[in-house]
Formats: structure tokens, sequence, C-alpha cells
């Protein structure tokens, strides 16, 4: 038990830093005591409760939510919008959310991935703030995109746009994300523009992902880089619940295995393993199990999500 005067210099000290607003070397030029005796002063109100410290969250800001999916999935990060309505609304607040964490968690010189084919990774280039974030950096394509005239453009243009907005070079997947045989996806596996951006994934410092289910949204449907009605059949036969860059997993996060995967040009499960940071986004009903399977299997290390499918995910997990 602390002397009621070592107390009475606890409460002091804390005053003048918490409320009155003087910096340590203030308070020790003020009271003539050693800096080091300040800090450690300012320690130990705090564990007698002299001072309690007290987070008000602004509406709309969920860090506990936060905090759950952190420590359930043993996230690096999670980020929770306040989405007040689902598709198009949600859509451009996820994208916005994952603007921002571009623009404050990016260095120079890092080599970025981004995937195809996200309608929120298309709203984060939209969202983005133009900014010398990753200068000397590259932004590298790790899923194809070539596809039905009037669509390819669309995968083209996250990757060179993000790339422009944010000072780095862009490397281009120039090759379809599902292509119609194994053997064909060898031979373009061998293309040299493509090995340009494939040598890449290896060296990825983050990598930005949708997270998709089993029924593709309607711009993907039009791409021609799908696989067809049937082929999603037997793919959720043999249990796929979701992808990333069309790398299907099951509900506990597994890879399926199916002659279907040696038919994607893009970014490996296991090479999407050894990113140091991957950040997924996605939200919604529909993508509820999609991304709990992703979160199981440990393939995201930083998820952007809505706060009903937050609540889901938790809930399903309790």
């Amino acid at each position: 038990m602390a002397r009621i005067d070592e107390l009475r210099l606890m409460a002091k000290v804390a005053r003048m830093y918490y409320l009155q607003g003087i910096r340590q070397q203030g308070i020790t030029e003020q009271l003539h005591i050693h800096q080091s005796t300040v800090s450690r002063l300012l320690k130990r109100a705090r564990e007698a409760n002299i001072v309690r410290v007290t987070v008000n969250n602004p509406p709309g800001i969920f860090a506990e939510m936060e905090d759950r999916l952190v420590a359930q999935f043993k996230l690096q990060d999670a980020v929770v919008v306040d989405c007040p309505a689902e598709e198009g609304p949600m859509v451009r607040d996820l994208g916005a959310a994952l603007a921002y964490f571009v623009e404050t968690s990016l260095k120079p010189g890092a080599v970025v991935g981004i995937s195809s084919w996200s309608r929120s990774l298309f709203a984060m280039v939209d969202a983005l703030h133009p900014g010398d974030y990753c200068r000397g950096g590259k932004v590298v394509q790790i899923l194809g995109g070539v596809g039905q005239v009037g669509t390819e453009a669309h995968a083209f243009y996250s990757a060179q746009r993000l790339a422009t907005l944010i000072g780095a070079t862009p490397v281009l997947l120039q090759a379809p994300a599902v292509v119609g045989s194994a053997e064909a996806q060898r031979v373009l596996a061998r293309d040299p523009s493509v090995k340009a951006a494939t040598e890449l994934f290896d060296q990825l410092d983050v990598a930005l992902v949708g997270i998709g289910s089993m029924e593709p949204s309607r711009l993907l449907a039009s791409s021609g880089n799908i696989f067809s009605p049937g082929e999603r059949a037997e793919l959720s036969r043999h249990g796929a619940v979701g992808d990333i860059c069309f790398r299907s997993f099951d509900a506990d996060g597994k890879p399926v295995k199916s002659p279907l995967m040696q038919r994607v040009i893009g970014i490996g499960l296991p090479s999407l393993r050894r990113v140091k940071r991957v950040v997924g986004v996605a939200g919604g009903r529909r993508k509820v199990q999609a991304i709990l399977a992703a979160l199981r299997g440990g393939w995201i290390d930083i998820l952007i999500t809505d706060q009903r499918t937050a609540a889901s995910l938790l809930s399903e997990e309790t």
C-alpha cells in the first residue's frame, strides 16, 4: 500500500498530465523531480485506480467487435464498417475503408498484389486519394482478367489505376482467369507476359483480395472468367463454399482438390499463405459462409467487412 504522501504526489502528477495537458518534461521542470519518476508515478496512478482510462467510441465505430474478430480468428487486424444497406452502398463503403487502409499502411518500395473481379476492390480504387505511398514499388495483378470484350478492362483497371494513384509500377497478368484445360494453363504459364507477373507472387508484401461465394456476381458472370454452372456444382460436391482468386476451399478453409483448380491462372493458396499481409474485403449475407471458411483456413490476415456480417461470423464461431 502506497504511503499517503506518495498517493498525493501520484494524484498531483496525474492531474497535471491528464487534466492540464502538461507534458512529462514540463512536470519534471515544475516539480523538480526526475522524468523517470514522473513516468513511474503515472503508471502507479493507473495501477492504483487513481486514473481510469475510458474510450468512448463514436457512433458507427465497432471497436469491441473488431477486437473479438482479431482474438477469435487470430487476425492481425479487423475493420468493421457501418454499412446501412447491402449491395451497392455496402460495396462503396467497404471500398472506402480499404482505400484508407492503403493510404495509411503502404510503404515505399512495397510489392502489392491485387485480385481481379472484386467490386469492393474497384470501389477502393475509386475512393483512393492519390499520393506517393508506394514510390518505387509494384502493383501486381494476381488473377487473370482477359475475357469478354467490354469487361476485361475492369480487371486491368484495378491494377493499373491503383499503381498510378500510389506511385508504383503496374505488372499486369495478361491471361484469362480460367482457361479450357490444364494443358492450356501450362502453356500460358510459360508465356513471358504471364511470367512477368507470376514470378512476383512470392515477393508480395501485401495482397488485396475479395472473397468469393459459390454464386458469382453479375460482373464476374458476364466476364467469361468463370467456371460453368456444372463445374461450380462439381466444386460444391467437393465441399467448396468459397474462394480467393478462384482457389476454392471448404467450410473448414481447406483447399478443395479438384482438376478444375489446374485451369486457373492466378496466385495459388500456398503462395498466398507466404504473403506477409493478406487483406480480405467482403460483406453481406451471401458471403458469410465463404468469409468464415477463409478465416478458419487462415487465408486472411486482415479482414474488412460490415457490422452485420461481423456479428454473424462471431455468432457462427461461438
